[in-house]
């Protein structure tokens, strides 16, 4: 059995509080200086399984307080966030192409993970890694056989998008064909089911519109095709791989509203949209593990967590396979489950799940496909400034040209054989839809079919207006995610799954603390305010997860912050309204149906 060690690493909060139980030490033993000092307890040991973002959280806010921690990961460090390298594909001394298993995207509701950000120290950075994020000022709907809407994201220091006469022209054209395919009458009601939800007090939107689908809450079987496809479709499928027609209402509107109180500079720790400077890893993921190595923090990469053997209450040992695929038993006195969920249930044996009933509810979690592929290109494609949402495509395509927002990256002179001079990065949300191409669902296409279809897809949304946005010349490679497997066949399989919302879903997400006492659930499927899986909602369960720990060994060591979702003040005296009609039975004061 491998048995966790100590670490020699510290914090200023533990040499503080270690500081003065030495000096409340001294002054009850004075003048008794010949009795033996009492032998000093050892810190609990913590195994952290998992080493995506949840569990690098976890690792990071245990060490800063002086636990020993050691983190498992089965693949690599950053999880579905790192960035990976396209084998074999640099030369001339350039470093391999960069990929990823989607674009990253962190936008200013976030709070928690940029506190976390914040603490990871980068040369030249006051304020470490978080200055690598850099804020693209536009985003667009890319439309199918129309003029695309380009959207400004204004912010203070912003400087507005430089463009051409013709993309000026493009784009109020884009608006004006926007605003006549929306009936006023279907904005009205749109902007009308806003203020219901905005007023809706917590009991309303924890029970009805979690019951609620977003297709039915904002009535769009009964909307125009640009309502649908902008308002819904758009909003779901696109951004949080949930079919509209499924995903609760109060994800959905939840996200809506922290983002418009973003715009507005209302509770936002920055721009609507940021995106990293370079490469996720470059950027943040290694400089995060070399400051948790400094921590005293060890990783050990290529083990495979295969069950939490539990007995007597609780965790007796975490069962994996080690690098060479032997089964060998980890013991720790205390261990964060800090794997997505699809894997975590696996490693929840009968006996666990009895003493817990919270671990059997997550068989209810659903997870869906959200997966990136990334095409290199010999020129630059003029598109934009900022993420393109196709929101006509039928595979809900998603996109970023990245060049452009890495100012300290010569994407030629750096990355690859020196011809690739930019990187399209491409989500597909929708993989159970017929394409254009072939007439296949994603799943159903092979790997190369799948690269054909998208960028079919995408070259519909963009070259469609008189442009040659993107030229087939221009293609250099693609590479799609290593984690999609058996594509073409009757079973294919993604080791990367994305948690999605359904209606339902909130009522069965786990707690981080758990009825075992050394068991704790970190992940972005844990319950936190953020209801939705993304890297806050994995930061901020880390963090739950660490308290409760700490709680649970009675620590004096400060706990993690976890700052909520912006709610506005103004707004607190009409959801208090609201809650005695919702206990009454009575519709939202501004629900009119």
């Amino acid at each position: 059995m491998d048995r966790l060690g100590t670490t020699s690493g510290a914090t200023r909060r533990t040499f503080i509080a270690g500081a003065a139980a030495a000096g409340s030490a001294a002054a009850l033993t004075a003048g008794a200086s010949a009795a033996s000092a009492a032998p000093r307890a050892p810190r609990p040991s913590v195994a952290v399984l998992g080493g995506g973002v949840a569990g690098l959280t976890a690792a990071h806010e245990l060490a800063e307080r002086g636990l020993p921690v050691t983190v498992y990961e089965r693949r690599a460090l950053g999880g579905k966030a790192r960035s990976m390298d396209v084998p074999d594909s640099g030369r001339g001394g350039r470093r391999h192409l960069p990929a990823e298993h989607g674009f990253r995207f962190i936008p200013g509701i976030y709070h928690n993970l940029p506190d976390t950000m914040r603490r990871i120290p980068f040369p030249g950075n006051r304020n470490g890694v978080w200055d690598n994020l850099v804020a693209p000022p536009e985003m667009s709907f890319a439309r199918t056989g129309r003029e695309d809407l380009r959207i400004p994201l204004p912010w203070p220091g912003h400087r507005p998008a430089d463009l051409t006469l013709d993309e000026i022209r493009r784009a109020l054209i884009a608006f004006l064909d926007t605003v006549t395919h929306i009936p006023p009458h279907e904005t009205a009601y749109f902007a009308g089911r806003g203020l219901v939800f905005l007023t809706s007090c917590d009991e309303r939107r924890n029970e009805a519109w979690e019951r609620t689908p977003w297709w039915e809450f904002i009535r769009a079987e009964r909307m125009s095709y640009d309502y649908q496809r902008i308002l819904a479709v758009g909003l779901t499928r696109n951004i949080v791989a949930t079919k509209a027609e499924e995903a609760s209402t109060r994800t959905v509107a939840t996200l809506l509203e922290a983002f418009v109180f973003n715009a507005l500079g209302r509770g936002a720790d920055g721009p609507l949209d940021r995106v990293l400077n370079a490469p996720t890893n470059e950027a943040w993921i290694d400089p995060w593990v070399a400051h948790l190595r400094s921590l005293g923090v060890e990783f050990r990469v290529g083990w495979t967590l295969r069950e939490l053997a539990y007995g007597d209450g609780r965790i007796t040992g975490a069962v994996l396979e080690d690098p060479s695929g032997a089964r060998r038993t980890v013991t720790a006195d205390h261990y964060v489950s800090a794997l997505p969920v699809e894997h975590a249930r696996r490693t929840w044996g009968p006996a666990l799940r009895a003493a817990d009933p919270q671990l059997a509810r997550c068989d209810a979690l659903q997870t869906d496909w959200m997966t990136g592929i990334q095409f290199y290109l010999t020129e630059r494609a003029p598109l934009l400034h900022g993420h393109l949402n196709c929101i006509d495509s039928p595979w809900s395509l998603t996109a970023i040209q990245q060049a452009e927002h890495w100012p300290h990256r010569d994407f030629p002179r750096d990355y690859g054989d020196g011809s690739a001079v930019d990187c399209l990065s491409v989500d597909v949300s929708e993989w159970d839809r017929p394409g254009i191409l072939y007439g296949k669902t994603a799943k159903q296409c092979t790997r190369e079919q799948v690269a054909r279809e998208v960028w079919a897809q995408l070259k519909a949304a963009l070259n469609d207006t008189g442009r040659t946005v993107l030229k087939d010349g221009a293609l250099h490679s693609w590479f799609l995610d290593p984690g999609v497997d058996g594509l073409g066949t009757p079973e294919p399989t993604n080791d990367d799954e994305l948690l999605i919302h359904p209606v339902g879903t909130f009522h069965n997400r786990p707690s981080a603390a758990t009825a075992v006492p050394n068991l704790h659930l970190s992940g972005d499927f844990v319950s936190v305010d953020i209801d939705l899986a993304t890297m806050e909602g994995a930061n901020a369960s880390a963090r739950a997860a660490v308290n409760a720990l700490l709680d649970r060994i009675g620590s004096p060591a400060e706990r993690c912050t976890i700052k909520p979702l912006f709610r506005a003040p103004e707004l607190e005296h009409l959801k208090r309204h609201d809650r005695s009609r919702y206990r009454l039975g009575l519709r939202n004061l501004f629900d009119l149906g």
